[in-house]
């Protein structure tokens, strides 16, 4: 187990995250998750991780204009 302020590596912080190394990547590179180098390496902190999930948290009713309103799909069997 992981204390809160121990390193990890990048392969540990993937299986945490559940994303791949490209992607964790692209989050260290945008600066969404700080990293540090140690020599050839980099490592995170799980708190750091933590805090990039709290953000990423998806709120309540934010993801409306990924379906339809049920008044604006067309009804089964209404004719044209």
């Amino acid at each position: 187990m992981i204390e809160a302020d121990e390193w990890m590596g990048t392969p540990a912080a993937c299986s945490y995250l559940g994303v791949g190394l490209r992607k964790l990547y692209r989050l260290i590179d945008q600066g969404d998750i700080p990293a540090y180098q140690m020599g050839r390496v980099l490592r995170l902190r799980q708190h750091d991780l933590d805090s990039y999930l709290e953000r990423a948290r998806v709120q309540p009713g934010s993801l409306r204009h990924l379906y339809p309103h049920p008044a604006e799909t067309p009804e089964e069997g209404a004719a044209d």
